[in-house]
């Protein structure tokens, strides 16, 4: 029953967890295009009322004409509408989310004890201080160096340093998939963080300043704009973290720290294409292909590097026949499937423990899962959990060949 509460439990946190991301990352996005899109305000009322920039826009039938003032508007609305709950929903529901995924079965999805042999406990702790330490270490190198001449530079430097050793130890500490997650994670925390500590306390002064007839200082809007700027470069990153624990090859290579980082860095020069891209249509810059051309090359590179050896298809035939021999001529019966399922599958999937409310012995069963098992087994891999249990290539392929024989259990 746990099992089965903890897997409707992870369906529906991420479900939320992907709509509430949906809406922050588009509200960002928006955002971001609309400050790289405006242009000086054409109207002597507009320039009157300090409005600095102004953009038309159709969409959906109808004409919008959002403006933006220089600092403040004159005068407050009477609503005024806020961006921040899509950001605390989406990392709320996230952590939600990595609680139940992760740290509830620390020792099955969080611990690879061929990289750190700890206890539940330990991993958890150190995992959860990956989330605040980078965010104490990267908000500090924001206030240091931020405000000083090509401190956008330095920063952006820094913070690429400080996010591939986070990288490195987190592959070298956790089992690659946690890995990757987590260091997604942790660049989200702050993220949101950004929202949390510096976007949202700093409009709140300039709200409190305009109603209280003061001057509003214009530092407030500058390191708001800083932050979220970091945020938008953030993006893509860490969807690649969150989406790559569906991609064995990606996380379980060797060298799964580099992998992740030169994807990262791909997605952020990407992102950046995008961002002047806006403002190239305008004139304000050179044509931004170049960013998008490094982050393609990057990402063309891994794929070049992660294509498995030449030499793979004659393993590949000697791991074959010798799946053969444990089956009828050239495919694999059931007896010799239920076996590896015996030595490799029912610990987690037997009459004792069924996790994710699944069992594998009996035929009845196997037949019922038999895609599932295939596609976890021979396709993505992921199962055993980081292969906890040793099973082998030639085991797996055997598991394929009964499968593409018709998954047959008599």
């Amino acid at each position: 029953m746990e099992s089965y509460l903890l897997d409707w439990a992870n369906l529906l946190l991420r479900w939320a967890h992907v709509i509430t991301a949906i809406a922050w990352i588009g509200s960002s996005f928006y955002f971001v295009f609309l400050d790289s899109s405006l242009t000086a305000p054409e109207e002597e009322e507009l320039k009157k009322q300090g409005v600095s920039g102004e953009l038309w826009a159709v969409h959906g039938g109808g004409f919008y004409h959002p403006v933006k003032f220089n600092v403040s508007p004159p005068k407050l609305p009477e609503h005024l509408h806020w961006f921040y709950w899509e950001s605390y929903t989406t990392w709320l529901t996230g952590f939600a989310l990595f609680t139940v995924s992760y740290l509830w079965s620390a020792s099955t999805y969080l611990i690879d004890k061929s990289l750190m042999n700890w206890s539940s406990g330990a991993a958890i702790g150190v995992a959860l201080s990956f989330l605040v330490v980078f965010w104490m270490l990267y908000d500090g190198i924001c206030q240091l160096f931020g405000r000083r001449k090509n401190g956008d530079a330095i920063v952006g430097a820094l913070v690429l340093v400080l996010v591939c050793i986070a990288s490195w130890l987190a592959c070298h500490w956790f089992a690659g998939r946690a890995a990757f997650l987590l260091v997604g994670a942790m660049l989200a925390t702050s993220m949101s963080a950004n929202v949390f500590f510096w976007i949202i306390p700093g409009q709140k002064r300039v709200i409190a300043s305009i109603k209280a007839g003061e001057p509003v200082d214009p530092v407030h809007g500058q390191r708001g704009k800083q932050r979220s700027v970091h945020n938008t470069y953030f993006t893509l990153p860490v969807l690649f973290a969150m989406l790559s624990n569906h991609y064995s090859f990606t996380y379980s290579h060797p060298q799964n720290w580099v992998i992740l980082i030169l994807m990262m860095f791909a997605g952020a020069a990407i992102r950046q294409f995008f961002v002047l891209r806006h403002g190239y249509k305008l004139g304000r810059n050179r044509h931004p292909i170049g960013y998008a051309l490094i982050g393609i090359a990057v990402i063309v590179a891994v794929i070049v590097w992660l294509q498995p050896p030449v030499a793979h298809k004659a393993a590949t035939n000697s791991i074959a026949a010798g799946a053969n021999s444990a089956g009828a001529k050239g495919q694999s019966d059931y007896q010799s499937v239920q076996k590896v399922l015996e030595q490799r599958c029912y610990l987690c999937h037997g009459a004792q423990v069924q996790m994710k409310n699944l069992r594998l012995d009996s035929p009845e069963l196997v037949s019922q899962n038999a895609q599932a098992l295939y596609q976890q087994v021979v396709v993505t891999k992921i199962m055993p959990m980081n292969n906890a249990t040793n099973m082998t290539d030639a085991e797996r392929l055997l598991v394929k060949q009964w499968f593409e024989a018709g998954a047959k259990v008599q």
